[in-house]
């Protein structure tokens, strides 16, 4: 028999909150965290502000030795991981360390890493002399690694690569392995420092980030008729996912119960989602069917929606494909719009504000969107830029990546 699975902990390093309190305080109030880079000089790039970190001091969590041997993606997730692991409050010591796992997810790993080393091998004297972290800092499954080495966890672990599914994906392969029964706690989300001028280079000459530089905290505008790319965030997510029973036995705090989640393709395009949305559609049926319910029990989507002109409305037709001429009775928001793309850190984040929207009876907003794409039909209700109070006892997360990867995770009230 399968077994439940219940989460326990949550920890969350965001463009609107470096803890959960303030992360949620902040969506709630619709506040954006989009603003004019300061980590480099991107006056010449085509997009120049992203959601980065505020007030942000990694000394505050990590020493010396661990911020020198590891990378930003590395250090959020540490970051993250530990709140969410206090916040649990199991007491590790008392358990079987093979026990206890982590599967982290990272889209792009130790990006800011690779730029620096390389940068100054091609502009020295063309000599070897790379550092000796140079792998262990770049390597995508290193965070997964150093939360298991920090608290001496030795279950499964392992790192997932999806894109912007990455940590849904990451959740998923979690929830999997604890309903089999090959681990009681496992450590899961995502992390991305992708704002750095190789990563917004790449994305600006794709055209596929917004270019409102004279209105950053406008700029993710999901929906809008006007939306013209995505913005940049990053940060971690993180969650503590447990065997119910293990749970309940401790009296921990659950914030709900995983109850259904799946994976598809698109088998489309190396970027485009489907624009028909087929693989999305078919990946929030089979969610929901394991959970045990269909697109019409639903009280709250947390979609995808990054402000792309073609992603959006793709999403839209997938949940489309689900409702048909039905009204659901589900709200709908995107909360890029206030955090930007966190990319393999997206889903973590979202499937936060899933539990904690259940847990306090809110739904947080779509903002800045104040010209309804008029192909959304008005049988789908969209938050716009005020949460609103709601019962949410059933709630999915949608994310889609670069690939044609779409991984749906759908949570309950315990």
């Amino acid at each position: 028999m399968l077994k439940r699975v219940a989460v326990t902990g949550l920890g969350a390093l965001t463009p609107i909150g470096n803890d959960v309190p303030t992360f949620w305080k902040n969506t709630v109030a619709g506040v954006s965290g989009a603003a004019t880079i300061t980590r480099f000089d991107a006056s010449l790039f085509r997009t120049q502000f992203a959601c980065e970190l505020k007030n942000y001091d990694p000394t505050l969590f990590l020493d010396r030795n661990e911020l020198k041997r590891t990378d930003r993606f590395t250090q959020y997730a540490l970051i993250a991981a530990a709140e969410a692991i206090a916040d649990s409050g199991f007491q590790f010591d008392r358990m079987d360390p093979f026990d206890v796992g982590v599967i982290w997810g990272s889209g792009q790993g130790g990006m800011e890493t690779f730029e620096e080393q390389v940068t100054e091998y091609a502009t020295g004297d063309k000599r070897p002399r790379f550092s000796p972290f140079f792998v262990p800092k770049l390597i995508a499954n290193m965070a997964s690694g150093m939360i298991s080495i920090k608290n001496g966890y030795m279950g499964i672990n392992y790192t997932t690569v999806s894109a912007c599914a990455t940590s849904n994906t990451a959740i998923m392969d979690a929830f999997n392995y604890i309903r089999l029964g090959k681990a009681k706690i496992i450590i899961t989300g995502g992390s991305e420092a992708g704002i750095t001028p190789a990563s917004i280079g790449g994305f600006c000459a794709m055209k596929a980030m917004s270019a409102q530089n004279d209105n950053p905290t406008g700029a993710s505008r999901p929906f809008d008729s006007t939306r013209d790319g995505f913005v940049m965030g990053e940060g971690a997510g993180a969650l503590v996912l447990e065997e119910y029973e293990h749970a309940v036995s401790r009296g921990a705090t659950i914030y709900g119960e995983l109850l259904g989640a799946a994976m598809t393709a698109d088998a489309y395009h190396m970027t485009a989602t489907h624009p028909q949305g087929l693989g999305a559609s078919k990946a929030m049926h089979i969610a929901l069917k394991e959970a045990g319910k269909t697109i019409m029990d639903v009280d709250y989507l947390n979609t995808h929606a990054t402000s792309t002109p073609v992603g959006d409305l793709s999403e839209i037709q997938a949940v489309l494909a689900l409702t048909g001429t039905q009204t659901p009775k589900m709200k709908i928001s995107a909360t890029k719009s206030m955090t930007g793309h966190l990319l393999g850190a997206a889903g973590a984040i979202e499937a936060i504000i899933c539990l904690l929207s259940m847990r306090d009876s809110i739904i947080p907003a779509t903002i800045n969107t104040t010209n309804l794409d008029p192909s959304i039909p008005e049988n789908l209700d969209i938050v716009l830029n005020k949460a609103i109070s709601a019962n949410v006892d059933l709630t999915m997360s949608n994310t889609f990546g670069f690939g044609g990867h779409n991984g749906i995770v759908v949570f309950g009230k315990s």
